[in-house]
Order: structure tokens, then sequence, then C-alpha cells
């Protein structure tokens, strides 16, 4: 991916707001870039992270979109949703587009729908690209964000 670049970085001594979904996706991505760290097949590592980047893109499209209006429209996709609500992160978005199709592939089993090489791309993409989404929405990264309920 081309270059990093700050999004609104939240400066020291403010307060981070954010909707508390918004809170529990951002950490769902984070645990969703450990686990794809851990996976041993590519396809794996480049479906977890790709799903990693995907949940915070929702993150900060949960943060910031607007109540839709009364008028139906056709669905649209968070990467088609995220650079309308942030701007800054329209190239990953379209990036990160581009990847859906590799990665339902990978998903769906196919054995040579990803090399190595390119999981460990993305899930490289895909942290840094986090780290922008965190700053999107103010959250510093020392900053401890809401545990995920356990199952069982």
């Amino acid at each position: 991916m081309s270059p990093i670049v700050a999004v609104r970085p939240l400066q020291r001594g403010q307060q981070c707001r954010v909707a508390p979904s918004a809170l529990a996706l951002m950490e769902s991505a984070r645990h969703g870039l450990a686990a794809a760290e851990d996976e041993v097949t590519p396809g794996a590592r480049y479906v977890g992270a790709h799903l990693a980047a995907l949940r915070a893109a929702a993150a900060v499209v949960a943060a910031r979109a607007e109540p839709p209006n009364a008028r139906r429209r056709r669905p649209q996709s968070v990467w088609e949703l995220l650079p309308k609500v942030e701007p800054a992160l329209r190239e990953w978005a379209a990036f990160f587009a581009a990847g859906a199709t590799k990665r339902a592939a990978a998903e769906a089993g196919l054995p040579r729908a990803v090399t190595s090489f390119e999981a460990d791309e993305l899930l490289r993409d895909a942290g840094a690209f986090v780290s922008l989404a965190e700053g999107a929405l103010g959250i510093l990264a020392e900053q401890q964000l809401l545990p995920l309920p356990t199952a069982g």
C-alpha cells in the first residue's frame, strides 16, 4: 500500500468519545490481526488480515456515519462507505475492496488463491490500516479498548 498518513490524530489531553459498538469492532479487529498472525496457511492468514481490516473500517463507519434518511438505497459495502465518512482513508478502502475477491477465493479453500508472500504483505498492510483507523477514531495506542465478552 502507499505511504502511511496520519488521520486526524488525537492530541494529548483530549477525550476519546467513541461509541461502544465502534470500540468493540476495533478490539475485534486487533484480535483478528493477532489470530491471523498465528495462522499456518497463507489463505487463512490472508482471510484473517482482510477481515480485521474490514472490522476496523466498520468501526470508523459506525462511529462517523449519519443516520440514513427515509429513502431506501441499495446496500453499500463498508469499503464504499468509508471514503464518505473518512476521506483520508479513501486509498485504503480501494486497496482492501480490490482484495475482496481474493479473500473470497481463499475462504472457499482454493489452494492457490494466495501466496505466502501475499498473505504476509496483507497482514502487514492490515496492521497499518487498523492503526490508522484507531487514529481516525482518536484511540491512543496505549488506550485500553473494551474487552470482548467471552463465550461460555
